[in-house]
């Protein structure tokens, strides 16, 4: 396919970028702001802009600016184009990460700060002293639209994460089973335990999902059985659950590492569901236009280095 070097010649890659944070914040004060030009000169360049492409982009709503439909389809063409141009005038060469200075968001539940962090960070502070990371409990229903608007540069967590477009790239960290933990004195039961006392016995659930009825993958396996548990407590936090359950006669069906390191440090006891449960796959994911990044690929292969270890 030959180039239009003509039409070509009429573009400004800098419009591109300004079309890209106008497209990413929908508000010309915003868009100035994000790269750093005066939000007149941001008024003139969206006038540009709407010539260019023969569409009003933005327009104004009960809710402020929104995006045309026209609009809509340039977000992600724009930002992969933005990418990878900026891949090609950057050598791969040019990052050292015993130099750079960055700072990268992760957006991960706190079961998977625990598990993984601590190693991410011992070994960051050894290697890359100037590269910084900034944690967030991201919300399950944004965590897509967040990753579009470059909000979030990586994420990890579980199955979830296969309700994904081809432009969230996934990587697959692990398989994780699952583990029973209680407090023996307490509850008055021994691993193995049996079916009759797991369901007699009150749970308590994990879960990252809002709403009042919020069902796990014990209350499917259960229901195929044609049994149910009581739940007495349902929390987003895995931090909590150990300590929920060495003070209470109840019962967690967690993550089976997660579920070790917790007993291991408050002397719980640990055994094997008495249903069987499938196995979760746990992921790293991040959006496509970071793909040839040096720096974010060298801390997806950090990643997954130290997660082989864990």
């Amino acid at each position: 396919m030959s180039i239009d070097a003509v039409n070509l010649a009429r573009i400004d890659l800098n419009l591109l970028v300004h079309l890209d944070a106008l497209l990413t914040e929908r508000s010309v004060t915003r868009a100035a702001a994000r790269v750093g030009i005066g939000q007149s000169a941001m008024s003139h360049n969206l006038g540009r802009l709407r010539d260019l492409f023969d569409d009003e982009l933005l327009t104004r709503g009960s809710e402020g600016m929104r995006l045309t439909p026209r609009a809509m389809t340039l977000l992600e063409p724009v930002r992969s184009m933005l990418a990878q141009v900026e891949a090609l005038v950057s050598r791969e060469q040019d990052f050292d990460p015993t130099t750079a200075v960055r700072t990268f968001r992760f957006g991960l539940p706190d079961s998977m700060e625990i598990l993984i962090m601590p190693a991410l960070l011992a070994r960051m502070r050894e290697v890359a002293p100037g590269i910084h990371l900034r944690l967030y409990n991201f919300d399950t229903s944004r965590l897509f639209d967040d990753l579009d608007a470059d909000q979030m540069d990586l994420a990890i967590g579980y199955d979830m994460f296969q309700q994904g477009q081809t432009h969230h790239k996934r990587r697959k960290l692990f398989t994780e089973t699952y583990l029973c933990m209680f407090n023996a004195e307490k509850t008055g039961i021994a691993s193995p335990i049996s079916l009759e006392d797991y369901v007699r016995l009150p749970h308590v659930l994990t879960s990252l999902r809002p709403g009042l009825s919020v069902r796990g993958v014990v209350d499917e396996a259960l229901e195929k059985l044609g049994l149910q548990r009581s739940v007495a407590l349902t929390t987003p936090r895995f931090l909590t659950v150990p300590f929920l359950v060495a003070r209470a006669p109840v019962i967690v069906t967690m993550h089976a590492r997660l579920a070790r390191l917790f007993a291991t440090e408050l002397g719980l006891s640990l055994s094997p569901p008495p249903v069987e449960l499938r196995e979760v796959t746990v992921s790293l994911l991040w959006h496509t236009s970071y793909d040839h990044d040096p720096a974010h690929r060298w801390l997806r292969e950090l990643i997954a280095g130290l997660v082989a270890d864990v």
